[in-house]
């Protein structure tokens, strides 16, 4: 698997600097892309799906830093909405993997230019949007195609911590990681 980057190096901050917008797919980035299906029983179908905390807080600590985040998933999930609702963030789902016109229409909205969105991505239905990126970044574990394309790749695999690296390196390289931690720190200590 070759990239631009070995796992887990730091981002040039001026790459860094330059992002408004973070985009992140959720099966198989903010999930280990396992899902457990079943049935209750009166009938009613149940998907769950395991999402990783730590990831969770690097979401917010992105939004606390000023950026945008939306989560864009190729698959329609209740469990999905549910996390983004529970974390604040905006989520876009499309069963037929469209992942390229909420992302525009982010950009629009924000006035925003594809050089300001960063993408954490892993397979192929990401990839009409990972290219077009300004910053691309990959879990450990994604396919050849992303992987190869990637300008920075987590060391560790999706949902299992790779969301959280990726948005410690994002702020750290925009020298707001200490700021953030600091101020949620403070926030909840009563002080």
């Amino acid at each position: 698997m070759s990239s631009k980057t070995p796992p887990g190096r730091a981002l040039p901050a001026e790459l860094a600097r330059r992002i408004k917008l973070v985009v992140f797919d959720v099966d198989g980035v903010l999930t280990d892309a396992g899902v457990y299906m079943g049935r209750t029983e009166s009938g009613e179908p149940v998907e769950l799906k395991r999402f990783d905390i730590q990831d969770g807080l690097g979401l917010k600590m992105l939004q606390w830093a000023g950026l945008e985040v939306a989560l864009v998933s190729g698959r329609v999930s209740a469990a999905t909405e549910l996390r983004a609702r529970e974390l604040g963030i905006t989520c876009y789902q499309d069963a037929s993997a469209h992942k390229l016109p909420p992302v525009r229409g982010l950009l629009e909205r924000h006035g925003l230019e594809w050089s300001e969105v960063a993408m954490l991505a892993d397979d192929l239905p990401d990839l009409s949007v990972f290219r077009l990126v300004g910053l691309k970044a990959a879990v450990a574990n994604a396919t050849p195609p992303i992987a190869s394309i990637a300008d920075w790749r987590a060391s560790k695999a999706g949902g299992r911590g790779a969301a959280r690296e990726f948005c410690d390196a994002l702020l750290t390289a925009r020298g707001e990681l200490d700021g953030v931690v600091e101020r949620y720190v403070t926030e909840r200590s009563g002080a």
